[in-house]
């Protein structure tokens, strides 16, 4: 960082998804050149090809790019988590990593806003922009405990008015921004005195390692922060902790997962409708295996086992409505 950098705002870390396009590439049009402070952006993009730091470059954000693991953080540049991927700020460096989704994403919003929450304090603003559930909540939460600044987009604004919507009902928001006004507020903000340092919240340390994954024994910080729940991990099965005092309610698992209550609801939700339709599939395959197993034996005459059979795939079959109705009714 540069010289006398401490003494004001100089990190934004941004955090979008569906919807969240069109206001990053009016950011990068109307920010100045001499802006100066980094800006550090997640986008919801999975492991798919991305296309916004050259979409960016070309609205005017000539630094836009995908930062490499270990790059140190400079001013007046744009960093943009690369696909599947999260971006984490280890001291004035980028850390890349695939370790565990966050909210069924990676690269995931509130890795990134724990961490510059956790290293840079009350020199980082945070924005949320639009986007479907609720991503980026607990990051501006982790932001605003470490005397940051916290800037949402109007919901009303939005494209998906979700992720808005969720950190304005459950985060003291300093700024409420549209397109029209986002980077004209951020230039006021990266040009004001930062505040003094606060201590950082132990719940938040022990997360921020859990992020990390440099702790021999995570179920330590596990313990620490939450208690065991009655509800198993979608992704991988193993048992959720329930963080103590998070609202919206959320959880962790030891291998790394992490869950909003709604965005662990939609993926239960997923998860169960592929299920259903595995179930619909393989229970048709059978009924079909076992007419066709039926004919055959009708063909020479083995009544006993054509009735047994037929039996048997008219039993699927009722299953197979039944499945139909549920898939239908989602």
């Amino acid at each position: 960082m540069a010289e006398g950098a401490s003494r004001r705002r100089d990190i934004v870390a941004i955090g979008a998804s569906a919807g969240g396009v069109p206001i990053l590439l009016s950011l990068a049009q109307a920010l100045p050149r001499d802006f100066p402070a980094s800006l550090l952006i997640v986008q919801h993009i999975g492991a798919h090809p991305s296309a916004l730091p050259e979409l960016m470059r070309n609205a005017g954000a000539k630094s836009a790019a995908h930062p490499r693991n270990g790059e140190a953080i400079e001013p007046g540049r744009i960093y943009i988590a690369p696909p599947d991927q999260h971006m984490l700020v280890v001291g004035d460096h980028i850390r890349l990593t695939r370790d565990a989704k966050e909210n069924h994403a990676r690269p995931a919003i509130d890795p990134l806003f724990r961490s510059v929450a956790v290293n840079h304090g009350p020199r980082v603003v945070g924005v949320v922009l639009s986007g479907r559930l609720d991503d980026g909540t607990a990051g501006l939460q982790a932001i605003r405990a470490c005397g940051g600044t916290v800037v949402v987009q109007d919901p009303a604004d939005a494209e998906e008015m979700g992720m808005p919507a969720s950190a304005m009902e459950n985060v003291r928001v300093d700024h409420v921004v549209n397109r029209e006004t986002l980077a004209d507020t951020l230039g006021s903000l990266v040009r004001e005195p930062a505040p003094p340092p606060l201590e950082i919240p132990r719940n938040l340390a022990c997360e921020y390692h859990l992020t990390l994954g440099d702790k021999e024994n995570p179920m330590e910080d596990l313990d620490a922060i939450g208690t065991p729940s009655k509800v198993v991990c979608p992704d991988c099965n193993g048992v959720l902790w329930e963080i103590t005092g998070s609202v919206p309610r959320r959880y962790r698992c030891h291998t790394g997962h992490a869950y909003t209550e709604r965005t662990l609801e939609f993926t239960q939700r997923t998860r169960m409708d592929e299920a259903l339709w595995n179930a619909l599939r393989a229970t048709q395959e059978r009924e079909g295996l076992l007419r066709s197993m039926a004919d055959i034996h009708r063909k020479v005459g083995r009544g006993s086992e054509v009735a047994r059979l037929e039996s048997e795939a008219e039993h699927l079959a009722r299953h197979v409505e039944q499945l139909q109705r549920m898939v239908a009714n989602g």
